[in-house]
């Protein structure tokens, strides 16, 4: 894969602070006219370097007050045990992300709940059911410093 240049990084970091700008915006705050613009935005498509577009939508005002940072100890750590774990998992909504990590825990997981009985409920009604759990620690985010999904271009 080609390696990005100082106008693909430009145009990266405009469409993740606002992927709702029209072509037209986008072209005048990298520099470029709309025909370039447009054909460099399909090449970073295409080459799956922009792989989505979204909308962020606020957990608060969708009712999820409560942000939990789950790990995960297996019982082993067999290739077959680490898929059926990330299987299970990725079907939930409320997990938001999950790493396979290195360390102590085998996982890291980020959860969403309305309030501590809906995390309770998740707890025991989905994640203790699964097999092969030897450990689970939750840890409550208070609060949310800093949050961002734009990568550093």
């Amino acid at each position: 894969m080609p390696a990005l240049d100082a106008i693909d990084r430009k145009i990266l970091a405009q469409l993740q602070a606002d992927s709702r700008m029209t072509m037209q915006e986008l072209a005048e705050k990298v520099g470029l006219s709309v025909s370039p613009c447009h054909r460099r935005v399909k090449l970073l498509e295409e080459r799956g370097v922009i792989t989505r577009y979204m909308a962020l939508v606020d957990q608060k005002s969708l009712g999820l007050h409560v942000s939990v940072f789950i790990s995960i100890k297996l019982v082993r750590q067999k290739e077959e045990d680490l898929e059926r774990f990330a299987k299970a998992i990725s079907g939930w909504e409320e997990v938001l992300e999950c790493y396979l990590m290195t360390g102590n825990r085998d996982y890291l997981l980020r959860v969403v709940a309305a309030d501590l009985s809906s995390y309770e409920t998740f707890l025991k009604t989905k994640l203790t059911r699964l097999d092969g759990i030897a450990s689970i620690e939750s840890s409550f985010a208070l609060s949310q410093v800093k949050y961002s999904i734009a990568l550093p271009v």
